[in-house]
């Protein structure tokens, strides 16, 4: 089973911009479907980002433009460029994988891999 690492979380005025990595090992994660999911205070966790085993990504509309997943394949690790950050974009981001060649999306109960999270918070 994948180990998962995420890092680059932070503090940040409205408008500004973060990276988030997630290192992986234990198993390689260039076919692997990866997403970030985020969930806030008192909030249901959230899949903002996801990109299947063949590239292909998907974002909810509260994020889409604003943040992009993609996959460093040599280096076995996933990052999210969140730009334009919102206050309502505070929460602990966390990333996970779905073991499996994927074409699409799938839900939830097939990401069986999750890191710690690291924390965005987002002033006004």
């Amino acid at each position: 089973q994948v180990q998962l690492l995420e890092s680059g979380g932070g503090s940040v005025q409205a408008g500004g911009s973060l990276r988030l990595s997630c290192v992986a090992t234990g198993a390689n994660i260039s076919t692997t479907c990866m997403a970030w999911f985020r969930q806030g205070s008192g909030a249901e966790r959230e899949r903002v980002a996801v990109i299947d085993s063949t590239g292909t990504t998907d974002y909810p509309r509260s994020v889409k433009g604003r943040f992009t997943i993609s996959k460093d394949d040599a280096k076995n690790t996933l990052y999210l460029v969140m730009n334009n950050l919102k206050p309502e974009d505070s929460a602990m981001y966390v990333c996970a994988a779905a073991p499996g060649r994927w074409v699409g999306f799938p839900g939830i109960s097939h990401f069986v891999s999750w890191g710690q999270g690291t924390q965005v918070t987002v002033s006004s």
